[in-house]
């Protein structure tokens, strides 16, 4: 109701928001997320121009095909939408200012990436990759678990955020890494 008689303004653009809403970002900037569409890797995720997929069971870009990328630990991953303009401020509205609202939207878009990939996505839990203790005592929660906890809620699958811990400590300076 306050928002109604005190418009806010968008937190990506700063317009005003011209309707309710939970998420303080407009529906001009949400239509400007590009969801990948097309051919994409099954191991890294990336969107590949031109190419098609034949009759093989798997897609594996060239990138991956050379190990060009140094080898991933992991079988396969996948994005919702390409990560440039007005998508990389919403993350880091949902990274650093604990937006709720926007994690259940961001778990939605990927609940549907998982559905249109079939089974190649079949999991039987969902287990966010850990903030490192300081950081979430630093913003008082982990943003990973704002996007996974409803994640999990879509596809029917138990959350268990202690299947993973961080064991290594965090390096002070850059040089350390």
């Amino acid at each position: 109701m306050l928002s109604v008689v005190f418009p806010a303004g968008c937190r990506i653009c700063e317009r005003l928001l011209s309707e309710a809403n939970r998420i303080p970002i407009c529906v001009d900037c949400i239509s400007s997320f590009r969801p990948i569409t097309g051919t994409v890797c099954d191991k890294c995720g990336r969107a590949v121009e031109g190419a098609a997929r034949s009759d093989a069971k798997t897609f594996v870009c060239p990138n991956c095909v050379n190990d060009e990328w140094g080898g991933y630990a992991f079988d396969r991953v996948r994005s919702w939408a390409i990560y440039e303009g007005a998508l990389v401020r919403a993350i880091l509205l949902l990274k650093f200012e604990n937006i709720d609202p926007l994690g259940k939207l961001v778990a939605k878009w990927l609940a549907e990436v998982a559905a249109a990939g079939g089974g190649a996505f079949q999991a039987d839990v969902v287990v966010p990759m850990p903030l490192h203790r300081q950081r979430e005592r630093e913003r008082g929660y982990d943003q990973a678990a704002l996007i996974a906890k409803p994640l999990a809620k879509r596809l029917g699958l138990p959350y268990k955020s202690v299947l993973l811990t961080r064991i290594r400590r965090r390096p002070d300076t850059f040089a350390e890494l």
